[in-house]
C-alpha cells in the first residue's frame, strides 16, 4: 500500500503501520471502524500472516472492506475471546479513556473491545486531548421513545460537571442516523467533561440509552501516527 498524499492521513496511516508490530500469525483480531482503521485493514491484507488471522469486525462497514480484501471474517459469537482489537478513536486523554462513536459504530466496537485481552488505539496527533468533550459525545438509544430519553439526558447533564449541554439527534428527525443494531444517535456538545468515568455510569443507567462513546478502562494503549511519518506509544500512567 501507497503511502498517502495528505498530511491528515500519512498521519493514520503511520499509526496503522506501527500497529501492525503488535499483530502475531494465527491471532483473532478486532477490527476497528473509521478512517485510521480503514488503513489497518489494508495494510492487515498485504501482510504475509494475514491467511493466519480470524478478524472479527466491529462493523458491516469494516466486514465488507475486510471480506473484499481476503481477510478471513469472523463473528464475534464464532471467535470467542479475542487476542487483541485495534480500533481508532475521536478523543484520547492521558488517562486512555476515549471518545469513540463519531462513525455510529459505537456498540459493537465497545463489545469487541470489552471482549478481547487488549485494545490498542490508533490515531493521529490531533486525538490526544488533556480533556474529553471538546468531541461531540454520542450516545446510542433505542429509537422507540428517543425524545423521552432525550429528556432524561438533558435532565442529568444539569447536574453533570460539563462545558455544554447541548443535544441533537444525530441526522435530524427528518431522516436519523440508525445504527447497525437499529437505533438511534444522540450527540452531546459538553465542550468540556469533568468526570468522565461518573457521566458514563450515570448516562448508562439511564431507560433507553444502549451504550455511550465514553471509553473508560478499555485501552492499553495507543499509537500516536504524525505526518511525517513517525508513530510514539502512549501507555496508560503508572499506578500510585
Amino acid at each position: 500500500m501507497e503511502i498517502p498524499e495528505t498530511p491528515a492521513d500519512r498521519a493514520k496511516f503511520a499509526a496503522a503501520r506501527r500497529a501492525l508490530d503488535y499483530v502475531e500469525a494465527g491471532m483473532k483480531l478486532g477490527l476497528g471502524t473509521g478512517s485510521t482503521a480503514n488503513f489497518l485493514v489494508r495494510l492487515l491484507a498485504e501482510a504475509p500472516r494475514a491467511s493466519t488471522l480470524l478478524c472479527v469486525p466491529t462493523s458491516t462497514r469494516t466486514a465488507t472492506l475486510a471480506a473484499s480484501l481476503g481477510l478471513r471474517v469472523a463473528t464475534l459469537e464464532e471467535a470467542g475471546t479475542l487476542d487483541l482489537t485495534i480500533d481508532g478513536a475521536d478523543e484520547i486523554d492521558p488517562a486512555l479513556n476515549l471518545i469513540k462513536g463519531g462513525g455510529g459504530a459505537l456498540l459493537q466496537e465497545k463489545i469487541v473491545a470489552a471482549a478481547s485481552r487488549r485494545m490498542l488505539v490508533i490515531a493521529d496527533a490531533g486525538k490526544p486531548v488533556p480533556t474529553l468533550g471538546a468531541f461531540p459525545l454520542p450516545v446510542e438509544v433505542v429509537r422507540f421513545g428517543w425524545r423521552a430519553t432525550m429528556g432524561h439526558v438533558a435532565k442529568l447533564l444539569e447536574r453533570e460537571d460539563v462545558g455544554a449541554r447541548a443535544i441533537r439527534l444525530r441526522g435530524g428527525e427528518a431522516a436519523p442516523f440508525v445504527t447497525d443494531e437499529g437505533h438511534h444517535i444522540l450527540d452531546l456538545d459538553l465542550r468540556r467533561i469533568g468526570d468522565a468515568p461518573g457521566l458514563a455510569t450515570r448516562l448508562n443507567a439511564l431507560p433507553g440509552v444502549v451504550e455511550t462513546g465514553l471509553f473508560i478502562g478499555l485501552a492499553a494503549g495507543a499509537v500516536i501516527g504524525h505526518e511525517d511519518g513517525r508513530a510514539e506509544i502512549m501507555e496508560p500512567p503508572e499506578a500510585d
